[in-house]
């Protein structure tokens, strides 16, 4: 059995009540859920709020899930909208300023340092984007999603997901000092 078609058919079960079928569902994604959920908000303490707010909200929507997509579909969209949600609590909460790591100027030649430094450069700019954008970038980029899924996921047309990946990418550029066209970035 395909993991699409086990996730339907635990979703079905868990909607009749059976709990060992829900308990199945959401271990077997709630690191992918919080995945979601960290990309989108570039902070482990609030990703770990909203995966908490998303998994419950799962569990509490089950019956509701109705087999048009993909189970990691719709969960996906779940959790992209606690990441969202969290994102709107957060910016009512006054917080420090915080200024953008120096992405240039490094020493050390270890590649898993570079590639950690990278990622943490842009895991801060993401956090620079507005949730918006920070969503259809992390989905499409970090996660792999196509675009017919983010428009699902963020319930927006596909020209609305183009849009808001095209604008969030060219504003990570800015941030991260990457001014280049991607006309103008080697072919090879």
């Amino acid at each position: 059995m395909r993991d699409d078609e086990h996730d339907e058919a635990l979703a079905r079960r868990a909607a009749e009540g059976d709990a060992r079928a829900l308990d199945a569902l959401l271990r077997n994604h709630s690191a992918l859920v919080h995945g979601v959920c960290r990309r989108i908000l570039g902070n482990a303490d609030d990703a770990l709020d909203a995966t908490q707010e998303a998994l419950l909200a799962i569990a509490r929507k089950i019956g509701s899930f109705d087999g048009r997509s993909r189970f990691s579909t719709w969960a996906y969209r779940v959790a992209t909208n606690a990441a969202l949600d969290e994102s709107r609590r957060r910016a009512r909460r006054p917080l420090p300023s915080e200024t953008l790591p120096e992405t240039t100027g490094r020493t050390g030649t270890e590649a898993s340092d570079t590639g950690l430094a990278d990622r943490l450069d842009v895991d801060a700019a993401l956090a620079h984007l507005t949730p918006e954008y920070r969503a259809a970038v992390a989905l499409r980029d970090l996660l792999g999603m196509d675009y017919a899924e983010i428009a699902i996921v963020l319930d927006i047309p596909p020209g609305t997901v183009r849009s808001r990946i095209s604008r969030g990418r060219a504003a990570l550029a800015d941030l991260l000092g990457n001014r280049e066209t991607p006309s103008e970035h080697p072919t090879t």
